[in-house]
């Protein structure tokens, strides 16, 4: 498809069929993964709709410098389908621009041009319906989906609403203006030249939003910036050949397999594989620390609090913030620091799925999740050739993969198998064997 092509297909309108084989709802990355291995197949009508008026992906918090922390192959198709037109390197061959891409000599894609790529993806993609919201998801046989502008009628559902900021309970009263969520650091942060700020969580995120602070050129500079942080350090992320074995579709598979318990383990213990600061941005905070401090004398500009656990926040009388904190070594020890402005750095949640609640009884729980299937499908106790798959939501049935750019592709490959009754070739499995043998005797040796 040439540009001129891919440009002519934007649009917030849709097909004019009522009835599909499978409906979205959500396009972030894990439904516009599914979308773009759907797309083009015969007696596969699909529709993926969002509320949203047009393409975003953490629009709020696209900073100068950040990349991605998984390889470019891990696009919306490549590790499934790597013949699909939806891959990263389609995206740049149609732009004109992958020569240039490769003499750039990037060590990992700058997060805003994989950002550009999912909107071309979502652009060039006839089957994707924005400013449409899902109110209620019913079910007389198939589902009978009512939206802000039609009824729809689908045998399959597969749901990629994606995740909404949190902050803790302790802030929510006072979000607004001088306390914020990272998602939008971008718009609420041009003015903060010799102000107290601080960042509070110690993840990417954090590092990010703490390293653009300190960045800044001197006349826009905060008079102090605090990164305030529950976690012992400031800690890279484990990024190594056997520690990326855990995404895998071999290792996701055998996680499923565990008890419940044994899985909300393994993501404690291993939360720092995915949620881990870049090597090169903790070196980068770290000259940017030296240079401060030791070359332009400037030793009050930055105040770096790990191993703190933020227990409370007040108001104080200049109009500003009083934080307070617990130290993990010592909790009986308070500590408290006065800023005006807090960047809350804290993650996300998945979102609500409301539209659901029609249906909501039939569905089976575990915990805070639907309980799903070994291909991401709700059991639930409608009929087994009606299904509702959930993307990007089952991290603890999943593991940390779950949520990660890493197994989408893979994912959506599952539920596209489960859709049309096939199965793909899997890959070859882990060098890792994870899997407990039982005795010789239980195998009938001797």
């Amino acid at each position: 498809m040439g540009k001129s092509a891919a440009k002519s297909s934007t649009r917030t309108g849709g097909s004019a069929s009522s009835y599909y084989r499978c409906l979205g709802i959500g396009v972030g990355p894990a439904n516009l993964s599914l979308a773009s291995l759907l797309h083009g197949r015969s007696g596969m009508p699909n529709l993926f709709l969002d509320e949203k008026d047009q393409f975003g992906w953490h629009d709020g918090q696209q900073l100068p410098g950040a990349t991605l922390q998984v390889s470019l192959l891990k696009d919306l198709v490549t590790l499934s389908d790597p013949t699909n037109g939806f891959s990263f390197l389609s995206y740049l061959h149609e732009q004109g621009k992958i020569y240039h891409f490769i003499n750039a000599q990037y060590d990992a894609v700058p997060r805003m041009e994989f950002r550009n790529y999912l909107d071309w993806a979502s652009r060039r993609n006839k089957n994707i319906v924005f400013g449409e919201k899902v109110l209620t998801v019913e079910f007389d046989g198939v589902f009978v989906v009512h939206t802000s502008r039609r009824t729809l009628r689908a045998e399959n559902i597969v749901v990629g609403v994606g995740t909404r900021p949190w902050v803790p309970e302790l802030s929510r009263k006072n979000l607004g203006g001088t306390q914020f969520h990272v998602s939008d650091f971008t718009a609420e942060t041009r003015d903060l030249a010799g102000k107290r700020v601080a960042v509070v969580g110690g993840g990417q995120s954090g590092a990010e939003a703490f390293l653009n602070l300190i960045a800044r050129p001197p006349q826009e500079l905060p008079r102090r910036v605090t990164w305030i942080s529950r976690r012992e350090n400031y800690l890279p992320i484990d990024d190594s050949p056997f520690t990326n074995e855990y995404y895998v579709p071999s290792y996701s598979d055998y996680f499923f397999g565990l008890d419940r318990a044994t899985r909300k383990s393994l993501n404690e213990k291993n939360v720092l594989t995915s949620d881990g600061i870049s090597g090169s941005t903790l070196r980068e905070i770290y000259q940017r620390c030296y240079e401060h401090r030791f070359i332009h004398g400037a030793e009050d500009l930055v105040n770096l609090l790990p191993n703190r656990d933020v227990t409370d926040v007040t108001g104080d009388d200049s109009g500003g913030w009083t934080i307070r904190m617990s130290h993990n070594d010592k909790p009986d020890a308070v500590e408290y620091v006065d800023v005006d402005v807090i960047v809350w750095a804290t993650g996300s949640r998945p979102a609500p799925t409301d539209f659901l609640a029609p249906i909501a009884t039939r569905l089976e729980r575990e915990g805070d999740e639907y309980r799903i299937d070994q291909d991401f499908a709700v059991q639930w106790d409608g009929p087994r050739d009606r299904m509702i798959f959930m993307q990007n939501a089952a991290r603890g049935q999943r593991g940390l993969a779950d949520p990660n750019l890493s197994l989408t592709a893979w994912r959506s490959r599952r539920i596209f198998d489960r859709i049309v009754g096939l199965g793909s070739d899997e890959q070859l499995p882990s060098f890792v064997d994870w899997s407990a043998k039982p005795p010789v005797d239980e195998l009938g040796g001797l």
